[in-house]
């Protein structure tokens, strides 16, 4: 059977992650990259930048699928820019899932996110639209992601807790069962998470 072509927008550091990620799950090929105008033409992994933003028009008349592969900390609005744009356009963006990852029957990822490898997302997690679950992440039992949130390497989210939308949560970074994080927060690396936070926090941990 002929693997499906998928177009990856975004051509730095986690798309390289991406690639490996695609490659062992083996259920698409990956015709091209699409990045910035000076990145025309150069090689990542194997894979060549074909086109840049301004292409996607072009490329949807190709090509079916397509994964947002720009990274996320500061921000999620250049993720959620070209998600917005590439649905519109009439891409499909599937849930990719590293082989060596478990996800639960009874868990919900959505469309256009990676959970990639060692992950667990247990029974009754959900996880929304286009997220990044980094390597070895921990969703917890009725843990709630909502969407363009990235849960960066190792990070553990106990039972109960809810993320709100475009939020980061930073490596090893650890919130506490039931918790509720805002939309759009940052929590840093290596952090324990006690309390609740609102939309828009920056948490660093508690200063003693």
């Amino acid at each position: 059977m002929t693997q499906p072509e998928i177009i990856l927008i975004g051509a730095g550091g986690h798309a390289h992650s991406c690639i490996d990620v695609i490659e062992q799950q083996g259920q698409y090929r990956i015709a091209g990259l699409v990045g910035l105008p000076d990145e025309l033409h150069s090689t990542h992994q194997g894979y060549q930048v074909i086109a840049e933003d301004d292409d996607l028009p072009e490329l949807a008349r190709k090509y079916k699928y397509a994964l947002i592969t720009v990274g996320q900390i500061l921000s999620p609005d250049t993720r959620i820019h070209l998600y917005q744009k590439v649905l519109g356009l009439g891409f499909l963006l599937p849930t990719i899932i590293a082989p060596t990852a478990y996800i639960s029957r009874h868990a919900t990822i959505g469309a256009g996110s990676i959970v990639m490898h060692g992950a667990i997302i247990n029974a009754g997690a959900v996880v929304g639209d286009n997220c990044i679950m980094n390597n070895r992440v921990l969703i917890e039992h009725e843990a709630i992601v909502g969407d363009h949130c990235h849960m960066s390497t190792g990070v553990i989210l106990n039972g109960g807790v809810t993320i709100g939308s475009g939020s980061f949560i930073g490596s090893s970074s650890a919130v506490k069962e039931g918790l509720t994080i805002g939309k759009n927060c940052i929590v840093g690396m290596g952090i324990s998470v006690r309390h609740n936070l609102k939309d828009n926090s920056r948490f660093a941990g508690n200063k003693s």
